[in-house]
């Protein structure tokens, strides 16, 4: 299983609307692309489970052709990827399969020819947040996840094969972080992937490709060394001149993996009790283990707090263009509702108090912003994008905070995130709704309630708090589209995280710890039905004014 960072939680930065059907299906194609020995020419993308349903509302098939053409999540030219193929002689075809079972809701196969003639045939799985693996190559299960740098060999599955491969990766100084061979039968085609810990020469590519049972070679650059705001090699920060810091004293690869072993909080209960040993907060406690988990690949060690200021700055555009500027979603569902909120609030005759109102007109105002395709921050998924900066933002508007303290949320409620996707899932497709927007609400009310100067209990208190308000709560995207009833939820995420915040300040526990909370609802996921898990087929997707508007919408008509 893939060890969390905070940038799996809070992230990845993307264009909407779905974390798992837009920037995870990119994901996938990107790595089909990568294993390519030439510029695809033709592609047909065969659609399984939520991606059979929803796949045009979503913008699905946008970003499996963004990804084919080579565009990274963030690419705002994932809107146009249909003329942009057009324009590069991709010819594409997309084939829903409604009925046909799979072992992830979210699963596309990929048959792609490339300008040699030659065929290659994947299958793929967007598995949430913004993540994905590649679990099948030309008929042999595989399992590549784009996470580290990787090395696929396809060879005849005869002895001294591996060790050649190895030979050669030691000749060019390349640490390998693990190995694997996947073959369907002894003696037959075998694919050996090797991950490493740094990007591979194209000389050792030839090298590898003269082996005499070598049959092809394809080189996977890290996911991570896409990113616009990528983590910094401690090769860089020396450029830079900045001296690599970890507890106070420099933190090789080797002492960061012993000092993550400590770290690596398995639940809510081992987190706590580090947190009450140290004395530090969860903010901290998180930032320590994620130092470790980039010092252990090399990665710069004070990086973190860098890359949550950028993600801010995101965050706080993604509700500002909105207000400023509203865009008619891709299903034409919504548009203009956050400035319509801002107006009322601004009339002095508001319901609400001003931090309520204001996190209310935020969580609106991201999901505008997420479901018109513009540029936001999973967190922990698209879906669920508004309502961790709702919270943020409302508090910062109204306390005074400053953004140290804004920081310091962040990667509060990434600890949170954490926890709930290592013991259940963020996943709408796997969970329902209570995965996503229940989710970041347990994250923004531990994110408000440390921000406050409230305790690492109390943190987890109101997690806890905020997950059984929303537990049970089904995905059920009108038309398959994130715009609603998805756009309101975060709205009443942010309320949630907030009532909860204040509950837990106030001294008010909960009956149900932390890790248990998470437990049951991932025993209420697992026991929702397909419809109301993200298939656009129960709740409020099935009733007649739903259907209605599927008729006229122009994300449903493709």
């Amino acid at each position: 299983m893939k060890t969390l960072g905070i940038r799996d939680i809070i992230g990845p930065i993307m264009i909407g609307p779905s974390s798992s059907h837009t920037a995870g299906a990119l994901r996938i194609a990107l790595m089909t692309r990568n294993l390519l020995a030439a510029e695809p020419v033709a592609v047909e993308f065969r659609l399984y489970g939520s991606f059979a349903h929803t796949y045009h509302g979503h913008g699905t098939d946008r970003a499996l052709l963004a990804g084919m053409l080579g565009f990274a999540a963030e690419d705002v030219r994932i809107r146009d990827s249909f003329a942009l193929a057009e324009q590069a002689g991709l010819r594409f075809a997309f084939v829903p399969v409604e009925d046909e079972p799979t072992d992830h809701p979210n699963t596309v196969d990929i048959r792609v020819t490339d300008a040699t003639g030659h065929e290659t045939v994947v299958r793929g799985e967007s598995i949430g947040g913004g993540a994905a693996r590649i679990t099948r190559l030309n008929g042999i299960a595989v399992e590549l996840t784009g996470e580290y740098h990787s090395i696929v060999v396809k060879h005849r599955d005869v002895k001294g094969a591996l060790a050649f491969i190895a030979t050669c990766l030691a000749q060019f100084d390349v640490n390998i972080a693990t190995t694997r061979l996947f073959r369907e039968k002894r003696g037959d085609v075998a694919y050996t992937v090797m991950e490493t810990d740094d990007a591979t020469p194209p000389e050792l590519i030839s090298q590898i490709e003269a082996g005499s049972a070598v049959m092809a070679v394809s080189m996977l650059k890290s996911d991570r060394s896409r990113d616009e705001f990528a983590p910094r090699t401690v090769d860089d920060e020396l450029a830079e001149g900045e001296a690599p810091t970890g507890f106070g004293v420099d933190l090789d690869a080797e002492s960061a993996t012993a000092l993550f072993e400590q770290l690596d909080f398995a639940d809510g209960d081992e987190l706590l009790a580090y947190c009450e040993r140290t004395g530090l907060p969860i903010s901290d406690a998180i930032c320590r283990r994620e130092r470790c988990l980039l010092a252990m690949n090399e990665l710069a060690v004070d990086d973190t707090h860098r890359y949550l200021d950028d993600v801010l700055g995101i965050m706080r555009t993604s509700v500002d263009d909105a207000l400023a500027d509203p865009q008619p979603s891709m299903g034409g569902l919504i548009g203009g509702e956050a400035q319509k909120l801002a107006a009322y609030e601004a009339s002095g005759e508001a319901l609400c108090d001003p931090l309520m109102a204001r996190a209310i007109t935020y969580g609106m105002a991201v999901l505008e912003t997420n479901a018109c395709m513009g540029r936001i921050v999973a967190a922990p998924t698209a879906g669920s994008a508004g309502v961790l900066p709702a919270v943020l933002f409302a508090l910062q508007d109204e306390k005074g905070l400053a953004l140290e303290q804004l920081n310091r949320g962040l990667a509060n409620a990434a600890a949170v995130g954490m926890l709930v996707a290592r013991a259940s899932t963020v996943s709408g497709a796997e969970g329902g709704c209570q995965a996503e927007v229940g989710t970041a609400s347990a994250m923004a009310a531990s994110a408000a309630v440390e921000m406050m100067g409230g305790t690492p209990a109390q943190c987890l208190a109101a997690a806890a708090t905020a997950l059984s308000g929303l537990m049970g709560l089904v995905c059920d995207p009108i038309g398959g589209l994130v715009e609603a009833p998805c756009q309101k939820r975060n709205a009443v995420g942010a309320a949630n995280a907030l009532a909860a915040a204040h509950l837990a300040l106030a001294g008010v526990g909960t009956l149900i710890g932390f890790d248990e909370t998470v437990q049951a609802m991932d025993a209420v996921g697992r026991s929702l039905p397909f419809e109301l898990r993200e298939s656009a087929l129960g709740g409020l997707a099935a009733t007649p004014t739903a259907h209605a508007l599927c008729a006229i919408c122009p994300g449903c008509q493709g």
